[in-house]
């Protein structure tokens, strides 16, 4: 299944006033820009436009997957909040509207997120656009825009030091390249390029904000809103390092309601790296203009790198999973953290299968834990009960996790949610098998497997692509939930240390070097200004005897 991101916008010079939106469609997995829109609505709210933005990207994407999974990402706090159902839509103009919005893709299959002002320059600049044509008279017109990314299509990724798989040079250039300006970002306090200001006035006290729907002030007076600053298994030792997140700095222009609530920018949830191997269990009015980018964009061919595993496909999103938590806003005023969600992510208790060291998926026979797993379940579940900080529990839907959930959420009197984003990867024809039999009997298929995240298991398994992409947007619906809360996951192999991966921006080679035992424990703690700190990894120490 194709994932799509759409970033939308909109605006009003007046609020009512002038009004247009900008919206883009891209491919969740490389970036790439599918499709933009964007449209002059004549007077409107700003609101409204927002409002019309997201239905122009949503019918964008629809025309080019209906079955695509869609993650809408906007910088207004009210319709984000709005769609995803938290916040009520009590203003007669944007009822039918979301309405509408609620339509276009069946439900379950578009999910919302909130991004700082700075990182949806794209469709911000579209909205821009189509408001001056609007001034002169004209229609937008793709071929006139010049809304495109920051950093332009088809880049090659940055030269790498050579080095074998997981080489720390290697790894630290990544994250350098990922924190480098970006070319044709403005300065902090600057306009970017192509970035016309957009005046946007205080709410009227009457209108939207003041409704119900959300906090008032969604945007502050004499804000403009165009140029933006660039912004395999086995025992191990616990650990518990407690690192805080990097102080980010706040923007003058950003919007009050959303200063409090920024959350980081989650592209990095398609960059699809997996485990490492052999770890037996989880190894409106009008008519807006669309356009496409022309087809004859290179793109990216994960094999033709010679950098390592992934090619220029890996590299180029361990880029953008470094950027997303790595890169710090602009200017140096203290980060304002809030209360962070914390993720205690436990792997389940042994099955097995777990101490032959076979593949056991999502794809083969669901077994149930072991003697020894329930007794590990027990163990996990008396030191939780102990620490007291548990406040929600929330499982993969197979058998072993579900049970090691339902044997800790006893304990701890809580209920057990289940998360189907949450589930091991499927391993196909491996299922069952050990990596030495594997090797035996599909050695070229394997070879594949190891080299490329994109590559699938024999018989038509889940690459581990897939798997990143699908446990990263269970990793933001979850947060949008429990925001401010702990929440144990019970989750498997490749979901945890794809999640501690891209906590950390590591690239792929360091999930290579970690090893996860049978219910271990784990943490990552998420701050609303979208920085991520790890502070435990693979802690066995609940299973050794109390005597």
């Amino acid at each position: 299944m194709r994932e799509f991101v759409v970033e939308a916008d909109g605006g009003s010079r007046g609020n009512p006033g002038p009004a247009g939106y900008g919206a883009v469609v891209s491919d969740a997995a490389t970036g790439e820009t599918l499709a933009e829109a964007a449209e002059f609505i004549g007077v409107a709210t700003n609101n409204v436009a927002e409002y019309r933005g997201l239905l122009a990207g949503l019918r964008a994407a629809r025309e080019l997957d209906p079955e695509a999974r869609v993650h809408v990402r906007m910088d207004s706090k009210l319709v984000v909040e709005q769609m995803s159902g938290r916040w009520k839509i009590k203003h007669p103009a944007m009822k039918p509207l979301a309405a509408e919005a609620a339509t276009v893709f069946p439900p379950g299959q578009v999910t919302y997120e909130w991004i700082p002002r700075e990182r949806n320059t794209h469709a911000d600049r579209l909205a821009n656009e189509a408001m001056d044509a609007g001034s002169r008279g004209e229609p937008w017109s793709p071929t006139t825009s010049r809304a495109a990314p920051d950093t332009p299509r088809a880049t090659p990724a940055a030269p790498l030091p050579e080095g074998p798989p997981g080489d720390a040079t290697a790894g630290a250039a990544r994250v350098r390249a990922a924190m480098a300006p970006r070319p044709g970002a403005a300065a902090p306090g600057g306009t970017g390029p192509a970035g016309t200001a957009r005046g946007r006035g205080a709410e009227d006290a009457s209108g939207e904000d003041a409704s119900g729907e959300g906090p008032l002030a969604e945007r502050g007076a004499a804000d403009t809103h165009g140029g933006r600053a660039a912004g395999p298994s086995g025992d191990g030792t616990s650990g518990d390092g407690t690192s805080g997140a990097a102080p980010t700095g706040r923007a003058s222009g950003r919007r009050p309601a959303e200063h409090a609530a920024a959350e980081d920018d989650r592209a990095a949830g398609a960059s699809g790296e997996g485990p490492a191997v052999g770890t037996g269990d989880g190894a409106g009015a009008g008519t807006s203009a669309v356009s496409r980018p022309a087809t004859d964009t290179p793109a990216r061919d994960a094999g033709t790198d010679a950098d390592g595993p992934g090619g220029a496909l890996a590299a180029d999103a361990d880029r953008r999973a470094a950027q997303a938590v790595a890169t710090p806003s602009s200017g140096w005023a203290p980060a304002d953290m809030g209360a962070p969600a914390t993720f205690v992510l436990l792997r389940h208790g042994e099955t097995p299968l777990t101490p032959q060291k076979r593949f056991s998926g999502s794809g083969g026979s669901d077994p149930s834990l072991s003697g020894i797993g329930r007794e590990q379940a027990e163990r996990t579940a008396a030191a939780l009960a102990r620490r007291g900080t548990v406040q929600a529990v929330v499982a993969s839907p197979l058998a072993r996790t579900r049970e090691t959930a339902g044997i800790v959420a006893a304990r701890l009197g809580l209920d057990v949610t289940v998360e189907d984003g949450l589930r091991e990867t499927d391993f196909g024809a491996w299922e069952g098998l050990t990596f030495g039999e594997v090797r035996e009997r599909y050695p070229e298929d394997l070879d594949a497997w190891l080299a490329s995240p994109d590559a699938e298991p024999t018989g038509g398994g889940e690459s581990f692509a897939a798997t990143a992409a699908r446990v990263a947007q269970a990793r933001d619906k979850l947060l949008a939930e429990y925001r401010g809360r702990t929440v144990l996951l019970v989750t498997h192999v490749t979901p945890v240390k794809t999640l501690i991966r891209l906590a950390l921006g590591a690239p792929p080679e360091a999930l290579f070097r970690m090893e996860l035992s049978a219910a271990s424990l784990s943490a990552v703690a998420y701050y609303a200004d979208g920085n991520a700190s790890v502070r435990l990894f693979n802690d066995t120490s609940h299973l050794r005897p109390s005597y």
